[in-house]
Order: structure tokens, then sequence, then C-alpha cells
């Protein structure tokens, strides 16, 4: 993949050919041209794509009419390719369809670049670039399924109808959904067992002689094995390859943000400032706060310190729901004295970072509140911090613990730790808040402490808040896209001097990540 300032206007023919098929193993990388503003709109679309793809499969039963529905309206609001029509090449010839199919081409080694990188990273990717797949394929039809398979070398035949009616019996008593009336209507294809062992263990598939009977409606169990198989050994050669792609300066720091991406509501405009009183923040810690939150309050309150990583965390959360820099400052300052820290060493040590947060020292920066992803992926916390998230750096035993002491129910406890065993870890976070709003199901998704808090003051408040969304910009795609190509305009203009500030200016796009 290349990166320039502007696209190639002629489209080659190996291009035509790798996107006249809706769907595809991505075994061939994009070698175009791609403007960096293109690149940032591209992965960030795809980022959202997945984590839909993510809360979807855990909120409803996976291909479910409500899974479906949740999908398709994000396939046609990111404008990504979803349901081919019966001849696959036909769309090809146009222009909107051509550009779905090499957005999500482009847009997928994109994201393997940035979630290549650890072991947490590459474990979350594949399982979500799984999840589509599979609600991709199933969506093919039959025709285009036996196209795929052998456009792809999995070219297993279907077995005769002689030998079908042979084995009628086995295969109506080893196959669900397989009757003595269906099974002459559909095809089952004869495979090497090794390459279903998914079913052959669940025991959905007559075995005989080394090789397994597949109706056509499992086939994509196959499938996703490949799949999944060639994408893990992609991101094992794709980490090999990093240091020669961080070595550009203008994909590193991108690179590094897109993995901790949050692309959600900003919440670093302070609309609400002085709003919250410091005598409100006890009461509002055990009604409001997230459990990351929660456990920094305590441990300060508890011990009168928190360390750099905690102190950041949380006084950037306090920030965001509307503390004032002067009771900031009256905030920490009463807690670090009544510790060990006397006023002038507290002016002198702490005084400067809390002013830092709020832009008055250093470059004066506007420092937004950490979300989800930030605190969950960076900097894991170590022997006497308190920072970080409890749903994914606490021992199960200590976050069960945790939870009976805030009056979490038994039941409540068990989902949210198998939510954590899955590493659904902002999906436990969402359960810790339906459980202590008694409210069945949340009607948002998860993505920042202080979205949390948002909401639970809405819900607590009968449907009124604090104020805040009616005023705050949302960190859109259209504002990307609009900042984008104002940045490309620049470029264009003049080059070097366009590319640094585009540069910049992605950095700070993802500064809140």
């Amino acid at each position: 993949m290349q990166f320039s300032g502007r696209r190639r206007k002629v489209i080659s023919n190996s291009q035509t050919e790798l996107y006249a098929h809706a769907l595809q193993f991505y075994g061939q990388p994009p070698l175009e041209n791609i403007s960096l503003s293109e690149f940032e709109m591209f992965a960030v679309e795809r980022l959202k794509l997945l984590k839909t793809v993510e809360n979807a499969g855990v909120s409803h039963v996976k291909q479910s009419e409500q899974y479906t529905k949740k999908l398709e309206s994000e396939f046609k609001a990111l404008n990504f390719p979803y349901r081919p029509e019966a001849d696959d090449r036909k769309p090809q010839s146009g222009p909107n369809e051509y550009e779905k199919r090499r957005k999500d081409h482009i847009s997928h080694y994109i994201l393997r670049l940035a979630y290549c990188q650890t072991e947490d990273l590459r474990r979350w990717f594949i399982q979500q670039e799984v999840d589509l797949f599979r609600f991709r394929f199933n969506d093919l039809s039959s025709k285009q399924k036996l196209e795929f398979l052998h456009r792809n070398n999995l070219q297993y035949e279907a077995i005769s109808l002689d030998e079908k009616k042979s084995l009628q019996d086995k295969l109506v008593n080893s196959s669900y959904a397989v009757s003595g009336i269906t099974v002459e209507d559909q095809d089952f294809y004869k495979v090497p067992f090794q390459d279903a062992l998914d079913l052959v263990r669940s025991r959905k598939v007559y075995l005989k002689a080394g090789y397994v009977y597949i109706p056509h409606q499992d086939i994509v169990t196959i499938v996703l094995n490949d799949f999944r198989t060639r994408l893990s050994k992609a991101l094992a050669l794709t980490a090999r390859s990093l240091p020669a792609v961080h070595s550009d300066e203008r994909l590193q720091p991108l690179l590094n943000h897109l993995s901790h991406a949050y692309v959600g509501q900003d919440y670093s405009i302070q609309k609400n400032v002085g709003k919250i009183s410091l005598e409100q923040i006890d009461s509002l810690s055990g009604k409001s706060f997230p459990l990351c939150m929660r456990q920094l309050h305590q441990n300060l309150r508890e011990t009168h310190h928190l360390r750099h990583g905690g102190r950041m965390q949380y006084g950037l959360f306090l920030k965001g729901i509307g503390l004032s820099l002067e009771q900031a400052l009256q905030f920490w300052r009463s807690e670090f004295v009544r510790g060990k820290v006397d006023a002038d060493k507290f002016d002198k040590a702490y005084a400067y970072g809390i002013r830092h947060m709020f832009g008055k020292e250093g470059k004066r920066a506007d420092y937004t509140p950490y979300s989800c992803m930030k605190v969950i992926l960076s900097n894991p916390p170590s022997q006497g911090d308190h920072h970080g998230c409890p749903f994914r750096h606490s021992d199960p035993e200590l976050l069960k613990q945790k939870l009976q002491f805030y009056k979490v129910s038994p039941s409540g406890i068990s989902q949210i730790l198998e939510l954590v065993k899955g590493m659904h870890y902002q999906l436990a976070c969402q359960k810790y808040f339906e459980l202590t709003h008694n409210i069945e199901d949340a009607s948002f998704s998860l993505n920042h402490p202080n979205q949390y808090f948002i909401e639970s003051q809405r819900v607590l408040g009968g449907g009124k808040d604090i104020k805040r969304e009616a005023d705050t910009p949302q960190r859109s795609q259209e504002t990307a896209g609009s900042r984008g190509s104002s940045s490309a305009r620049e470029a264009a203009a003049n080059a070097s001097q366009g590319l640094a500030e585009m540069t910049e200016e992605l950095d700070s796009f993802f500064q809140d990540a």
C-alpha cells in the first residue's frame, strides 16, 4: 500500500478483477496510492463496524433477526459492501459498488497494521473479522457460495445422488435440520475430517473412513476455519514488518492510536464547568461513577494519594464531568494534605500537573478524559497502582469480591464474569451499569467512562441529565471527512507543509484514544 496526497484515477485490470466479488479472503494486499485522509477515514469506519459486530454478538444471538438488522444498518451507514446481486459480477461496473469493495479491502489491511501489535489485539481483531465474515458469507446465495469455495481453492465436490441415497439414513441422523424430505434437495460435501474438526467435535456430521459429509448450510464452518487460519498467519507476518512501517513518521502515531481509538463523543469541551460541586463527589461516586473511577475515588479517600497514572485517569474524568480548575486544585490539595504531603510540597510537586491537565501549563493542550479503550489497552497498573480497568486488570476473584461489596446480585456477578472471561470488558461494564441502575437493557453502547456518568445521571434523573450532550459536538465521520478533505487540499497546494499539518491533525484526532 502506498500513500500520497491524491488517488490514482486509472483503475487497473488487476484491481477490477480483485473487486469483482463482494467477499474475499484478503489474500492480496492493495497496491494503489491512497491519501492520508482516506487512510484515516477507512480505518475509523471499519473500526466502527467491528465494534458494532462485537456489541451485536453479545447483545443478540448471532444470525438472529435483531443481530442481522443491527449489522445491516451499520453496513448501510458506513457504506460497506453487503448483500450482493445474484450475479456477483454484475455490480462491479457500478462505481459505487466498486468503491465499497475497495474500501472494504483497504480498511481491512489498515487495521491489520494496527491490530497485529499484541496478542490481545490480534485475538480481538480475528474474532470480530471472523464474525463479520460469517455474517456476509451466510448471506450469499448457494451458487455464490460454491463460486467462492472454488475461487479460494476450497474445491469440495458434492457427493453423487447415488451415494446420497445409500447414506440417507446416516446423513439424516447425524446432521442437524436435515430430514428424509429435505436431504434430497440439498448438496452434501465430502471433506477430509481434519478440515472440519469443529463439526466432528460437536457431532453434527456423519464421519466415515476419514471423511465427513457436510450439508450445504454447514459448509460455512469450513470456510471460517480456513479464514481464521489465514488471518492468524497474516497478522503474524504483518507484525514482523512493523519496524519498517513505523519508520514512516506519518504512519507511526496514527497506527499506535488506531488500536486504542475512541470514535465517539468528545468530552473535552467544558460546557458543564462548575455544575458539579466538591460536596457532591462522594455521593456521585457511589451512584454514577463507572467501576474504574469508583475504585480510584475510594482509594484516594482511603490513602489520600494516587500515583501519576491514577491522577491522570481520575483527574481528567473529573474535569470531564464538570469540575473547574479551581475546584480540582482544592480537591486534590485537601486530599494530599490529609496524607503525607504538606501544602507547600503539593504546590511545588503536584499543582503543575493539574494545571497542565486543564491546558494552563506546558503546550496548553486541552487534554481529553480517557476512553475505555485507552484505559483498557495502555499503561497497565503495577503494584500499588489503582488505575486501569477493573474488568481487564483485576484478578477475577478480587473482582468478584469487589462486586459483592457493591451489592451486585450473584446472578449479575456471574454474567459479568462470563463477559470478562470472553474479554468483553466494555460489555461487562455495561452489564454492571444495567445491574446497578435496575434496567433491563441499556439503550447505548458504552465506550467512555464519562458517557457512563452522563447516562447514569439521565437514568437517575428520569430522563434529565446535566445537559452536556445537546451542546457537545460529535466526533462524527462527517467531521473527520471534512477535515481530511481540507488537509488534502492544503497538501496539494504545498505538499511538504500540508503533510506535516495533516499528520499533526490526525494525531490530535486520536488524542483522546
